[in-house]
């Protein structure tokens, strides 16, 4: 039972193998036909196709001015490359913490405490393609005259009160690695209102060159200059056409990504595992109408203090069921760490949650039998999990006396 699973349809190869034919692979007429299609479907003016989602986070970065001396919040539960990006201009990622164990996303209270005079903007990340306190930090942002910045990577297909996450801030970042609901392999779209945003990315996903290849190769220019320091940040015509096709499934993907989360919730609710995502209180199985609409993109457990985390993840291993922690705290790397001699910035719920969670297998079209078979060995290797973490503990407690 693999963590994620992708089914590449008929029609998807079809279309790729058709752009093959074409005779013309480099970024061209099928990438501003998928950039188009993702702008309207996110509701928004601009849309620009890149070759990764990293790409994506690092071009957004410095489309709107971020460099050297400033600083950046953002949240330490994420994977590295939103705290890459920010380096990448020169400016420094400040760690903020999490609003709770099973409120998973940046808290805008934490937030808050870390502002300081060189603060320039705050990276939002939609954790699992939930919209957290994305109110809450664009309200703040606003306040206190800071760039609202959105790492959408999970959240392709998920809306807040009828707006698309990655349309809050001034700019967004989406990811299409092969794991995601908008799966391609490598690819990212860097959204924006602001068209002189677009136009920056545009340039410097190019290596800063005044035309492309593809307009002169249809005669619209026959020469370009180069007056931006760029990168080869483009995607090619077969991954774009990909990219097309599969949005046009996407909300029936979703939406089955949905009933299964609702189904996990059910299943796993007499079980004594945290569910992050939905207020705690909420029934088991049933929808909470909190506004919105979510990619369901992770489906993520939040363990008792007293389970072998390590443990548990071998015993669903043994069954055939892949897991995987999402995810390791950033400000705990080697690269993110703080400098020696100087205060550590302390993150209790993110590391309290770093610790506990795990994330469970979910993709568009898994099975409900398939599910069924991880909620069974869930159960199973909970009891087992616990069982041998104390039994380690009373042998702790035999060895010290």
């Amino acid at each position: 039972m693999p963590l994620s699973d992708l089914v590449v349809e008929d029609d998807d190869l079809r279309a790729v193998t058709d752009t093959y034919r074409s005779g013309w692979l480099s970024m061209g007429p099928r990438t501003r036909q998928f950039e188009d299609l993702f702008a309207r479907f996110v509701g928004t003016r601009h849309a620009v196709a890149v070759t990764n989602g990293t790409a994506a986070l690092h071009l957004m970065c410095l489309a709107v001015g971020l460099t050297t001396g400033d600083e950046v919040i953002v949240p330490s539960l994420t994977f590295v490359a939103t705290a890459n990006a920010v380096r990448y201009t020169g400016a420094t990622p400040v760690f903020a913490d999490i609003a709770g164990l099973a409120r998973p996303w940046l808290s805008a209270a934490s937030c808050e405490q870390v502002i300081t005079s060189r603060t320039k903007a705050v990276l939002y990340v939609a954790y699992g393609g939930h919209a957290g306190e994305i109110g809450a930090l664009r309200d703040l942002c606003a306040r206190r005259g800071l760039i609202l910045l959105e790492d959408a990577a999970h959240a392709a297909g998920s809306w807040w009160h009828g707006r698309h996450l990655g349309t809050f801030g001034t700019a967004g970042a989406f990811s299409m690695f092969a794991n995601k609901n908008l799966a391609v392999g490598e690819g990212g779209v860097v959204v924006t209102a602001d068209p002189d945003i677009a136009d920056r990315v545009r340039l410097l996903r190019s290596h800063g060159m005044t035309t492309l290849t593809w307009d002169r190769h249809q005669g619209h220019a026959h020469t370009y200059d180069v007056v931006a320091l760029g990168y080869n940040y483009r995607i090619d015509e077969p991954r774009a056409t990909l990219a097309a096709c599969r949005l046009r499934r996407l909300a029936a993907e979703n939406q089955r990504r949905a009933r299964l989360d609702a189904r996990y919730r059910e299943a796993l609710g007499d079980l004594d595992v945290m569910i992050p995502g939905h207020p705690v209180d909420a029934v088991p199985g049933q929808p909470v109408d909190d506004g919105c609409a979510r990619s369901h993109h992770l489906f993520a457990v939040v363990l008792p203090a007293d389970v072998d985390r390590d443990a548990f993840r071998g015993h669903l291993s043994e069954r055939g069921v892949q897991t995987s922690v999402h995810y390791p705290p950033v400000h705990r790397s080697t690269v993110h760490a703080a400098p020696p001699g100087s205060p550590r910035r302390e993150l209790p719920l993110t590391d309290r949650y770093a610790a506990r969670t795990v994330t469970l297998p979910m993709f568009a079209h898994m099975r409900d039998d398939q599910q069924e078979q991880v909620v069974s060995a869930t159960g199973k290797a909970l009891a087992l999990a616990r069982t041998s973490s104390r039994r380690r503990d009373t042998g702790d407690e035999t060895a010290a006396r």
